[in-house]
């Protein structure tokens, strides 16, 4: 399972944690290091078995599980820019003065409102997940929809793919892992893009050589490929074009 996918089934509780057990490792849900059990680990002065690694390897990559949310696209998050601050300066400790004067709310009894419109939020994604949980125990029709990658900046009627249309079109444009032509359809491109971007690994660096030469092994017009990964946000890459790495 991809990060994205393993991402996107964790449990409330897995993904307040930012990681996952499995049987031998703990697995980072927002860039899928994996830390091996049975494994003491040294952090500068300090030795932490592998599930304290694996927080400390959040907290030092990640900064937290919730800034790591924050900066996901709105589409994603379901968030509002100013729910997105106002959550921000809450989690910040922040009380309703200071935020007050750190966002020009006009009045105290403004910020309360606030408040109580996001419990109201939270209250209601309650009830739909527990309503999408029932629901998901009784559709036997409905089908396997691929989920977006954490980084997708513009989530449309495109990330709307099953497995079995992602299968199909595999197929059909890399059968033997090479790209025939170019798809001419956007769904097309976001599942080939998808399915270009297993050829680099995650927290990995590469030269802007070493980009063009993964990718030319796999089409012809490199080029294209590039920026096409880089707009649909499967890859990021330093200004000057230089250095290209997995968007986590």
């Amino acid at each position: 399972m991809d990060t994205s996918a393993m991402f996107w089934n964790a449990s409330i509780q897995e993904l307040k944690k930012g990681y996952v057990e499995e049987n031998d490792f703990f697995t980072c849900l927002l860039c899928g290091k994996r830390i091996e059990k049975g494994i003491i680990y040294p952090v500068e002065d300090k030795l932490y078995d592998a599930e304290r690694y694996t927080q400390a390897h959040i907290k030092q990559e990640h900064v937290s599980v919730f800034d790591y949310i924050m900066k996901m696209d709105k589409k994603l998050t379901g968030l509002t820019e100013h729910q997105n601050k106002l959550l921000r300066l809450f989690y910040e400790g922040k009380n309703n003065k200071e935020i007050q004067a750190e966002m020009g709310i006009g009045s105290i009894s403004t910020i309360r409102n606030h408040r109580f419109v996001l419990k109201e939020k939270e209250r209601q994604a309650k009830m739909f997940l527990a309503v999408m949980e029932l629901l998901n125990e009784r559709d036997a029709h409905a089908p396997v929809v691929v989920p977006p990658h954490k980084q997708a900046r513009m989530v449309d009627s495109r990330y709307n793919v099953t497995e079995e249309e992602q299968e199909k079109v595999i197929q059909k444009f890399m059968p033997e892992g090479v790209l025939l032509t170019f798809p001419p359809k956007e769904k097309q491109r976001l599942i080939i893009m998808r399915e270009m971007a297993k050829k680099f690994k995650a927290g990995q660096v590469y030269s802007e050589k070493e980009t063009n030469e993964i990718l030319f092994a796999i089409f012809n017009d490199y080029v294209k490929i590039r920026r096409y990964l880089i707009e649909y946000g499967f890859l990021n890459r330093k200004p000057d074009g230089s250095e290209y790495w997995v968007n986590e």
